[in-house]
């Protein structure tokens, strides 16, 4: 296995400017899901960690290192980080194929470019954001200010480590908070790796800290701990259920859940060329090895182009190779853990025990790796009552729905407890305006699968999001308390 950078293993929590060990002492394996043997012994951060992390964050929001900088110097570092992680970027893609078993090519075109892309894009908007004076009459005035809202805690998932720390992070510090990350204890080691780097580039002492650990120790903690003002939560409907509960238990801090998804792909009766669509579908439904939670699992497609379009993603899969990340030509890595290897294929053969049929793949392969793989799995004649339908499988298996009318593939499409992105197929432009305003979803990309970029907002209807959106400038409204300056004027 060749690797593509030598990176650097930092595996101590990164509180108020350097790394230590866990107060305990203790430390927890994280290992290399495409080989199955251990990378790292990390430390097992947990409440007592948690709390230096976020007493170092408030005295440095509260002694104004950070926070009371102009908006135009905050602007200056993190352009600055954004430019110290440039130039580090072979090594933190590697430590991500490495870690969470995603292809280095992702790593290295997809991922790294959008983090850095994130902090740049926040870095700039910072700066031209204004506040509003409300229109009273001439005996008053009154200023509605926005402030950085203070301790932010940032719980990760393991599918987009580093992308995910800079989706939280980037509008977070932009806006002047102190921020303590908690990344998954699957992955945590390029969000270490970053906050070395952070500290590099000039972030103050205390403004940016990482507590890895497990999330029933750390994760609670952070959520949990009444001196944080706000937790942004990426990861399951479940474990996003419990961060509502730890705010409503502790002091009510803000909560902003991205949840999971069951999103579907809406192949209409006149779709643009087939092969596109085709191409489409594969990046919706095994990018990332389809551990991602807009995953286009459910493929809702007009009983008249079923036949064709099946028979191009069959012959289509060969451009999918399975393999060890870290080659350039493989397109799908491992399952990031075993627990999760055996939950994928659990639901595929529900899919088979409740009556669907597998037209590809269907179960594990490489086993002689060591590695979590599983080959890309197709299904047909799948119901949406089925398991495989309804809930989240987090891996490279798609079900094929069909469907005769467009108000039953609307149906169709939001017969779900989720709703975090979907995706259609359309010739037909007011066709395409109708179903994407009907389908329940946060992003509905047309003609393409597509999460939209850094410049809209992301995140989900019904239990896929809850309390507001990451990317764009909507952002900055978590991040942020708004304040009402009155002036009685005499």
């Amino acid at each position: 296995m060749a690797i593509a950078a030598t990176p650097t293993f930092r595996t101590d929590a990164f509180i108020d400017g350097r790394f230590r060990e866990a107060a305990s002492g203790k430390r927890f394996t994280t290992e290399n899901p495409a080989t199955g043997r251990p990378l790292a012994e990390v430390a097992a951060g947990d409440a007592q960690d948690v709390d230096l992390a976020v007493r170092a964050a408030r005295r440095a929001f509260d002694d104004g290192r950070w926070s009371k900088r102009s908006p135009a110097e905050r602007k200056s570092v993190l352009l600055r980080f954004a430019d110290v992680l440039e130039a580090n970027l072979e090594e933190l893609a590697t430590l991500d194929a490495l870690e969470a078993g995603k292809p280095i090519t992702d790593c290295r075109d997809v991922d790294l470019p959008d983090t850095i892309r994130t902090f740049r894009w926040y870095a700039e908007a910072v700066d031209k954001l204004y506040d509003a004076v409300a229109p009273t009459g001439p005996d008053a005035l009154g200023l509605i200010v926005r402030e950085p809202i203070g301790v932010v805690g940032a719980v990760l998932p393991w599918n987009f480590p580093i992308l995910m720390a800079a989706w939280k992070a980037a509008p977070a510090l932009a806006a002047g908070n102190s921020v303590v990350i908690k990344p998954a204890e699957l992955t945590s080691l390029s969000t270490l790796r970053m906050a070395e780097l952070a500290a590099e580039a000039g972030l103050p002492d205390g403004v940016f800290n990482v507590v890895p650990g497990l999330g029933e120790t750390a994760g609670q903690a952070l959520g949990r701990h009444p001196d944080v003002d706000m937790v942004s939560f990426t990861g399951s409907t479940e474990v996003g259920r419990l961060f509502l509960r730890y705010a409503a238990e502790s002091n009510l801090k803000e909560v902003v859940l991205e949840c999971g998804g069951k999103s579907p792909q809406i192949v209409l009766a006149d779709p643009p060329d087939l092969d596109v669509v085709a191409e489409q579908v594969f990046i919706a439904g095994l990018m990332n090895m389809g551990e991602n939670c807009s995953c286009g699992s459910r493929l809702i497609v007009h009983r008249s182009v079923r036949d064709a379009l099946l028979e191009r993603l069959v012959a289509g899969l060969g451009a999918w190779p399975v393999g060890d990340p870290l080659e350039p030509g493989t397109k799908i890595g491992p399952m990031i853990e075993k627990p999760h290897l055996d939950k994928v294929l659990g639901y595929i053969e529900a899919g088979r025990a409740e009556g669907a049929r597998i037209v590809a793949g269907g179960g594990r392969t490489l086993e002689e790796s060591g590695g979590y793989f599983v080959a890309p799995t197709i299904f047909d004649d799948v119901r949406n009552s089925m398991t495989i339908a309804r809930e989240e499988i987090f891996g490279p298996v798609i079900s094929t729905i069909p469907f005769d009318t467009e108000d039953e593939a609307i149906a169709l499409a939001n017969e779900t407890s989720y709703g975090l992105a979907a995706s259609l197929y359309t010739t037909n432009l007011d066709t395409a305006i109708r179903v994407a305003r009907s389908v329940k979803a946060g992003t509905v990309s047309v003609n393409a699968y597509s999460e939209g970029d850094v410049t809209t907002p992301f995140g989900g209807y019904k239990e896929s999001g809850f309390g507001g959106r990451d990317n764009g400038l909507l952002a900055f409204a978590e991040y942020t308390e708004k304040k009402t300056i009155w002036f009685t004027l005499r």
